[in-house]
């Protein structure tokens, strides 16, 4: 209803502002009109102007030639009635032999606001005496019996404007009507335009004045159902896919790493054979770490990653993770530092506690990944108004800007190292995406102040905990 209302406002609008541009363009229209056949001299003036310049000598009236030529010009003639006979004492050369010479009260009353044989005429006194001036036929018309009553002149500005709402009503009926069925079709069609991204499946009437919008749009609905239908199966596919080829793989890998276990422990092998079977079960545990890596991202993107948000002391966290790696006895050449202030001991969030300490992990573990070499892995708590930020950043090779640009724009970023035995992939990260995604948290990953590559996570804190 409130877009049907939006759409007859919009109507109403456009029509009021079509009938008043209509007017102004008809008052224009009409004063241009006017002001082309409108002359600055009017022949009543005129009638008055000749009659100042006509001269009385002896007992005779006499016009300057000038003015009798300009006359003569406009076809204008002109004459003199004596007051007393009634004749025409005075006349122009161009007077039109039809023109009588001699007149009475009546014609005189009857021609001094009309016509004189079809000439209109316009009447000045001069002395005693009456000028006429008299104009080619069709030039003028007058209208000489034109009687108003004067409430009705008074009136006349209300009479206009009640004639020109009265109008302007009537067209609003008009166009209304003549809408009615179209605005009738619109709010289906716009609510099913809304709907569509809501994955509502949309079924319009086809039927009215856009039976064949309508009918697009119901084919457009198909469509997107089927494909949302397809999405899901392919969904539903690959999760299972993933869940099927990880369960198939882990016994021949329990396997494989469980008797190369046995094998390193044996006092009977070469050199060597050592170093391979050190590189087997290294690559061996890569690849279960890949695997678990691969079922978590799928429950993390469908949400079947069951997961339970509590209180907890980030600060406490991020320091457990930190002393679970220094008790797996790294390699020396990755020292763990901890920059946070000693007086900052505590940020509480609302996480899932579980789900941080593995991002944390995946974080360093990829600083170790990615820096063959060795680096000094840094790791530090800090607030803002709203977040905790956990950072964990190195002072290893770091990364290039075209790499940072995909880490941080592509959803799934796949690295490959040219040494095959050592492959590095950017699942771990997609994985801190996820967990960040369900904590409403944020990633941000840029190049660290040490050298290295930096990653902060804004963690949202728990405004309730003070």
């Amino acid at each position: 209803m409130k877009n049907i209302l939006k759409l007859i406002r919009r109507f109403v609008i456009t029509i009021i502002l079509s009938i008043f541009l209509l007017l102004f363009l008809n008052i224009f229209l009409f004063e241009f009109i006017f002001f082309k056949y409108s002359t600055d001299d009017s022949p009543s003036d005129k009638t008055f102007e000749i009659a100042k310049m006509i001269k009385f000598k002896d007992r005779k009236y006499f016009l300057p030639d000038k003015e009798i030529s300009n006359l003569k010009k406009q076809n204008i003639w002109a004459i003199v009635i004596d007051n007393d006979s009634k004749k025409v004492i005075w006349q122009t050369e161009n007077l039109p032999g039809e023109i009588p010479k001699e007149y009475s009260v009546f014609d005189i009353a009857l021609f001094s606001h009309a016509y004189i044989k079809g000439y209109p005429v316009f009447t000045a006194k001069i002395r005693n005496d009456l000028l006429v001036l008299g104009y080619p036929k069709d030039s003028y018309w007058k209208y000489s019996t034109a009687t108003w009553n004067y409430r009705l002149i008074q009136n006349v500005p209300n009479f206009f404007l009640i004639f020109l709402l009265s109008n302007i009503f009537f067209v609003f009926l008009i166009y209304i009507f003549s809408n009615s069925k179209l605005l009738k079709s619109v709010n289906p069609i716009i609510k099913g335009i809304q709907d569509l991204p809501k994955d509502n499946p949309v079924n319009i009437d086809e039927k009215g004045v856009l039976s064949e919008l309508a009918k697009s749009i119901n084919k457009t609905s198909e469509i997107l159902q089927n494909q949302r239908e397809q999405l899901r199966n392919k969904d539903t596919a690959r999760a299972n896919w993933i869940a099927g080829v990880s369960h198939d793989i882990r016994t021949p890998l329990s396997m494989i790493m469980g008797y190369g276990s046995q094998l390193k422990t044996s006092s009977n092998l070469s050199e060597e054979m050592a170093k391979k079977l050190s590189v087997i079960l290294k690559q061996s545990e890569r690849i279960k770490n890949l695997i678990n890596d691969l079922n978590l991202a799928s429950k993390l993107e469908y949400n079947m990653q069951p997961f339970e948000k509590k209180k907890e002391n980030a600060v406490a966290v991020v320091r457990q993770v930190i002393v679970d790696f220094l008790n797996m006895d790294i390699d020396e050449k990755f020292p763990i530092e901890w920059n946070t202030k000693s007086e900052f001991v505590s940020c509480f969030v609302n996480v899932d506690k579980n789900l941080i300490k593995r991002a944390l992990a995946n974080l360093i573990q990829n600083s170790i990944n990615h820096n063959e070499n060795g680096c000094t892995i840094y790791v530090s708590v800090k607030e803002d108004e709203k977040n905790c930020i956990i950072c964990v950043e190195d002072n290893g090779i770091g990364v290039s800007d075209k790499e940072l640009e995909k880490l941080n724009n592509t959803p799934h970023y796949m690295v490959c190292d040219k040494n095959t035995t050592e492959q590095q992939h950017g699942l771990g990260l997609l994985i801190v995406k996820q967990i960040m995604d369900v904590h409403n948290g944020q990633v941000e990953m840029k190049h660290s102040e040490y050298g290295g590559f930096k990653v902060n996570l804004y963690v949202p804190k728990n405004l309730f905990s003070y």
